[in-house]
């Protein structure tokens, strides 16, 4: 009888840690970040990051069923992370980066050397 509980708790859990993972991203950083408020903490950043994807700060949530990640890092930064800019870049059509490339290109055979 003791090893049924068991189980049933221990399935319980189990059911508890799913159903913080299936929370919309936007919902936990909301909510974690009134909790950093209250607290006082000050200088962070709290990022949503793709599960697989690089990422150099702490995971302290999972959301969307588990496919993404809340990263905390301390010490806000204005500007984007390099992760964030080589995703942009990725995303860019291709013509744009051509274009970016020409101008880079023109600009360095016009500069004196």
């Amino acid at each position: 009888m003791k090893a049924i509980r068991l189980l049933v708790v221990v399935g319980l859990l189990g059911l508890t840690h799913s159903a913080f993972a299936a929370k919309p991203c936007e919902e936990l950083k909301s909510e974690i970040e009134a909790t950093f408020k209250t607290k006082g903490v000050q200088n962070y950043t709290l990022d949503i990051v793709t599960n697989g994807a690089e990422d150099t700060g702490k995971t302290i949530g999972t959301c969307d069923g588990g496919t993404k990640h809340l990263s905390y890092k301390r010490g806000g930064s204005a500007a984007p992370a390099k992760a964030e800019m080589n995703a942009e870049v990725k995303a860019a059509p291709a013509s744009a980066v051509a274009a970016v490339k020409a101008e880079v290109k023109a600009a360095s055979a016009v500069a004196p050397k």
